[in-house]
């Protein structure tokens, strides 16, 4: 590491600053598909109104 501990922290940095920000991305998409899916199934259930 010597003389390139500078680019070693910020490259592990980085590494988990964008690990994090994917994960936080992963699971607030799936909590969106989830509410999505749940509004579908409730308007496919409901009777028309025309």
């Amino acid at each position: 590491m010597g003389e390139h501990w500078f680019w070693f922290l910020m490259t592990a940095a980085v590494l988990v600053w964008y690990s994090t920000v994917t994960v936080y991305v992963a699971i607030r998409g799936a909590m969106d598909i989830k509410t999505m899916l749940r509004n579908l199934a409730q308007a496919a259930a409901a009777p028309q109104e025309k």
